[in-house]
């Protein structure tokens, strides 16, 4: 078993993308369990549990999820967007 706590949660959309294609390719056909802020990064597991205040809130795969609008999993992944287009301003220039 493999456990992989945060493994994009650095790096910029591009470096992000090319991180979640290595881990895909090195996982396929393992058991993986990976913690993460970044809807992307769980995507295409089979199952993702929706952490809450400690308790599970939703458990489903990545399409069961978005299908249910009343959950917590739906509003995070469509806040995505948005958040790949934050940036931090250089100091000094």
């Amino acid at each position: 078993m493999t456990l992989l706590d945060e493994p994009t949660a650095a790096p910029d959309t591009e470096s992000e993308v090319a991180v979640q294609r290595a881990i895909d390719n090195f996982l396929a056909d393992k058991t993986v369990i990976v913690i993460a802020h970044r809807p992307s990064t769980v995507g295409g597991a089979d199952q993702i549990p929706v952490v809450d205040g400690g308790r599970i809130a939703q458990r489903g795969t990545h399409t069961e999820l978005l299908a249910d609008a009343e959950g917590r999993y739906a509003p995070m992944w469509a806040a995505q967007p948005a958040v790949r287009r934050w940036h931090t301003p250089t100091v000094g220039r």
